[in-house]
Formats: structure tokens, sequence, C-alpha cells
């Protein structure tokens, strides 16, 4: 139940990475009818183009080997041996280009479906495999009845149709038994190529067939539901709570190296628990007064203690505070439109801190 529950709620298409997932594990469309088809098609080429010549020859050498039997001495082993070989050799000159043609197409078939690629993962033993369960699963699942019936397709039809066709021939074969044998193969190779011409027709279109439904099975099978691509998501993007707790972490990081800047600085200037930012400026340094630290609320606040602390004045304008907090970044120069008011209270640390001294020298 939960099962069918489950392939019920993959109504999502698939994803890019897991179908890239699926073919990286060897999970490829594949038909068997198609490299059925390639094999037909390669017995056909074989009768049409190789057989007629190398069919001639291997009857010219039985013809000679029954006719001129006197010429072969079998008198010892070797003499079999020898026999067996010539005959061999000329019965593998007739099979070596099936073989070759056959292993040719069986190899373009599975190269025109999918690219071949090395996959362990398949090759890998798996208890599934040899649990009774699943395998009567495969067997008479949608799967098994769909192969089940392309089977029965071709034994019934295919037969059907090759014995209508061959019932037109039935007293052209009876004559094979007083023709000259030489005469035998080419007319073997005819009736061999026309059933096999009827097959490959019955072949097509069962691997037509079976194409599309293999790629729609496949692509069916490869659904998500809703919460595996929202998974995914998580997987390839990271988990967002993981992230946040990141960004979090850096956060902090930052503010408690902003804080540990804070004695650095010339002048705070705050608004007057809202915000606050520490400038500072030193006329040997050059250049324009840079924001060390700004804060709102409890870290304006802490920026404000630690000023405090450590003698650094703290100027009230809360404007001013307000405008550099919205448009100034730390470790940044503040803009040209803040130098005359910055100007200001530089000037009014520069006299405080020159006040004593003068006060120092009068009599």
């Amino acid at each position: 139940m939960a099962e069918g529950e489950d392939k019920d709620s993959k109504t999502e298409e698939p994803t890019e990475k897991k179908i890239r997932d699926a073919v990286d594990k060897g999970n490829v469309p594949f038909s068997r009818e198609v490299a059925t088809f390639a094999s037909t098609l390669g017995m056909l080429v074989f009768l049409v183009f190789f057989l007629p010549s190398s069919a001639g020859r291997f009857s010219h050498t039985l013809r000679d080997l029954f006719e001129q039997s006197d010429d072969w001495r079998l008198t010892t082993g070797g003499d079999a041996l020898a026999l067996f070989q010539a005959l061999f050799f000329e019965a593998g000159v007739v099979l070596l280009p099936v073989f070759t043609l056959l292993m040719g197409f069986g190899i373009a078939a599975s190269v025109l479906q999918n690219m071949p690629s090395p996959v362990l993962d398949r090759v890998q033993p798996k208890l599934e495999r040899i649990s009774m369960i699943k395998g009567f699963g495969r067997i008479y699942g949608a799967k098994g009845m769909v192969e089940f019936g392309k089977s029965m397709f071709k034994i019934i039809v295919v037969s059907m149709i090759v014995a209508f066709s061959m019932q037109m021939e039935f007293f052209r074969s009876l004559d094979f038994m007083f023709m000259d044998p030489t005469l035998v193969a080419p007319d073997m190779g005819r009736l061999a190529g026309k059933v096999i011409t009827i097959v490959l027709i019955c072949t097509a279109v069962l691997a037509i067939v079976d194409l599309l439904w293999t790629r729609y099975s496949w692509h069916k099978d490869l659904k998500m539901s809703k919460k595996e691509i929202k998974d995914e998501l998580k997987q390839s993007d990271g988990d967002p709570i993981i992230k946040a707790r990141q960004r979090s972490l850096a956060r902090d990081r930052a503010r408690r190296r902003m804080i540990a800047d804070v004695p650095r600085a010339t002048m705070v200037i705050a608004n007057p628990t809202h915000f606050a930012v520490a400038l500072r400026y030193v006329r040997e340094e050059g250049g324009a007064p840079v924001v060390v630290a700004k804060g709102q609320d409890l870290i304006a606040l802490k920026i404000r203690e630690v000023a405090e602390a450590h003698g650094i004045p703290v100027f009230e304008d809360p404007p001013l505070a307000r405008s550099m907090f919205a448009q100034v970044s730390v470790d940044n120069f503040i803009p040209a439109v803040f130098y005359k008011a910055v100007a200001e209270l530089v000037h009014r640390i520069y006299a405080d801190k020159s006040r004593p001294q003068t006060a120092g020298a009068q009599p």
C-alpha cells in the first residue's frame, strides 16, 4: 500500500540531476528488440552480399569431397585430422562474415541507443537480485508482462507470417532432393533471405514500439515526488537551516572583530542609543576618515561602552549618525558629503587636546 502511494506521489518531471545520476549508474533506456532487429538485419546483409560467393565455394568443396573421395586418404588419424581441418577452414570462411556482422550490428544498436560507459555498480552483488519477492515482481510486474507480450507476439505473429509465406515454397523445397548440390545453396539462400526479410519487417515494427515504450517507462520510473525535489534542492544549494546558521556565525565573527577595532577609533558619532558609528582619522596616515565599526541598538550601545572605556570621544548627532550608518560600510572611507561635519568634530577633538597644554603654558 505504501509502495503504491509512493508511486502515486511521483507526479513531477525528473530534474537534470536525477537523469544525470541515473545515467551515471547505468540506468539508461535500452530496447532489446532493437538489438534483435540489428542482428536480423546483419543476417540479411550476410545472405544478400556474402552467402552466394561463400556458399558456392563451400558447395564445390563438398562436391569434390564426395565425388573425389579417393583422393582423400584416411588410413591414419593424421589424415582424418587434415580432412577435418580443411572442412573447418571452409566452414570458417563461410561463418566468419556472419559473426563479424552480428557483432558489428549488435554494437551499433547499443551505441546508437546509449553511449557505452563503464559502471561498476551494475556488476556489484546485491541481495535484491536473489530475492524471491523482487524476482516475482520483476516477472509478473508491468515490465514482465510487457516482455511476455513481446515474446508472444514474436512467436505467434512471426510464425504465422513465416508459415504462410513458406507454404508457397513447399513444393519448391521438395525439389532440393533432386537438384545439383551446387544449385541447392543459392536456392536455400534465396529462401532463407525471404524468411529473414519477413522476420526483419516484423522485428522492425516491434523494435519501434519497444523503443518508444522503453523510453516512456524509463522516464516514468524517474519521476519524482515534491518531497524528493525539495530534498534534492537542499542537497544542491545546501540546507537552509545550516546556511542560516553559517551566516549567523559569520555575522557574529564580524561583530566581534568590529568591536575589537573600536579602541583604534578617533571618535564615535551616536544617536544617542539607536545608532553608533566609530571613525578613525589620523593626520599622519593621510586620507579621509574611515569607518572602523558601526552598529544599531545593542551593538551601538556596545560600541559606546568600549569607546568610553578607552577614552574615545562620543558625539551625539542623530541626523549625522543615522545618515552615516545607512550610507557607509565598515572599513570604507566616508563620502565627501560628510567631510564638513566630520571635520568640525575632528577640530573639536584637536582643540580639546591642545587646551590643557595651552593653559599650562600660561603664567
